[in-house]
């Protein structure tokens, strides 16, 4: 990557290299454990000129969205939170019969049912066949594309411009910033919101999230860096909601630029924030490979040292953040014995680059084992209370970022 995909400059710096892994979604099966794995790269980079944080797109939203192996709905408080936000939307909106609501990358429904709840009348946006067809026979209609220009004309001709277009989770998953932002400006009503939820690069650098880069993410977002990034589009952020979601998120609420009016005292704080850790300027990515490092060096000491003890580890979930954490810290099977996911899609599968089993969550249970590797640990309270049975023979949990983190689970 030798020119900022944003802006052109060629003033990229460092923020972290994490060597070269598999891309994060790649699971195995039994059968391709004797075929040799294909890696990428994986270093951060920033631009100096626009500050958006990004990795080169060695590969492409093709290769990784045409079949997924993520679908939303395994995720009780992310159902929640989408059904919070819809209930929201629909208030500060005044959507009602009339309204159109279109998602961008909508997944399984996960999303969309709470609008079809609401008998407002919706489309998805969903590129992966596997995933989108859940959605379908859950009654939420959704078409199978990518966004792009063309796209987004399309669908406005077909259906009419949107009130409201989400895009939640995946203003980070296109390489073609300018054009994916074009075919949101398509979509959208003269008058109509865009509302986008992305990991907020200010959490990442603060609490060492350095699990949640990559290959899926060719960039990460300050709110500074999402506004220059949406006006390519000819929209204008208006307003900003701080989230705890995936670990610290913001929800851009913008609008077409022509409309949009002066920004909210919360945008103003929230650049404010990130101007005074450093993140419009290079001193505030300087320190993260450093604490990147650490947070490798206590997780593979507690791993190692459990491992002498006789001690046995097996974790929890198989998200794509836990590959890049596997895969950074060299984890195999004899430090992690397996992993389990509520996703049947991965059982019997084997995480990429480290080759680790993936189980049902039953199996944990049955081998009662002392510590429980938490790999979404962005879901903490949710998987606290889910694993809450593993205190019943005195296990533990182990939460690796920001910090090292074993606790006791109480009933």
């Amino acid at each position: 990557m030798t020119a900022c995909r944003l802006c052109g400059s060629t003033n990229l710096a460092s923020v972290v290299d994490l060597g070269a892994t598999p891309p994060c979604e790649r699971f195995l099966t039994a059968e391709q454990l004797d075929e040799p794995e294909t890696t990428y790269p994986l270093h951060l980079k920033v631009c100096a000129e626009c500050w958006l944080a990004q990795l080169p797109p060695l590969i492409t939203p093709e290769d990784t969205f045409t079949e997924y192996a993520y679908f939303s709905s395994y995720s009780t408080s992310w159902v929640e939170h989408a059904r919070d936000f819809v209930h929201g939307a629909v208030g500060r909106l005044g959507l009602d019969g009339d309204s159109f609501v279109v998602e961008v990358a909508s997944n399984d429904g996960y999303l969309l049912r709470h609008v079809v709840s609401q008998r407002i009348r919706c489309l998805g946006v969903e590129p992966s066949v596997n995933v989108g067809q859940v959605a379908r026979e859950a009654g939420v209609p959704t078409m199978t594309a990518f966004l792009d220009p063309g796209t987004g004309a399309a669908v406005r001709a077909e259906h009419g411009p949107a009130d409201l277009v989400v895009a939640n989770n995946v203003y980070a998953h296109i390489p073609d910033v300018p054009g994916f932002t074009r075919g949101l400006r398509a979509l959208v009503a003269d008058d109509g919101w865009v509302s986008i939820e992305v990991q907020h690069l200010l959490t990442l650098i603060e609490k060492t999230q350095y699990d949640t880069i990559y290959h899926e993410h060719f960039q990460y977002y300050t709110v500074e860096s999402a506004r220059r990034a949406l006006a390519t589009g000819g929209l204008s952020v208006v307003d900003v909601e701080l989230l705890p979601t995936h670990g610290g998120s913001i929800r851009l609420w913008a609008r077409p630029a022509e409309v949009a009016g002066e920004p909210s005292g919360r945008m103003t704080d929230v650049l404010a924030r990130e101007k005074a850790a450093g993140l419009h300027e290079l001193s505030g990515y300087t320190e993260f490979a450093a604490r990147v490092g650490r947070v490798r060096r206590d997780l593979l000491r507690f791993l190692a040292e459990a491992a002498e003890r006789g001690e046995t580890v097996v974790g929890y979930g198989a998200p794509g953040k836990g590959n890049t954490l596997l895969n950074h810290c060299g984890i195999r099977p004899d430090l992690l014995a397996y992993t389990v996911d509520r996703n049947p899609y991965k059982h019997g599968r084997f995480t990429p680059g480290t080759r680790i089993p993936i189980l049902p969550p039953e199996r944990i249970a049955l081998d009662r084992p002392d510590y429980v590797l938490v790999l979404p640990w962005n879901l903490r309270a949710e998987l606290t209370e889910q694993l809450s049975f593993v205190h019943d023979w005195g296990g533990r949990l182990v939460f690796p970022i920001p910090v090292l983190d074993i606790l006791e689970v109480k009933s």
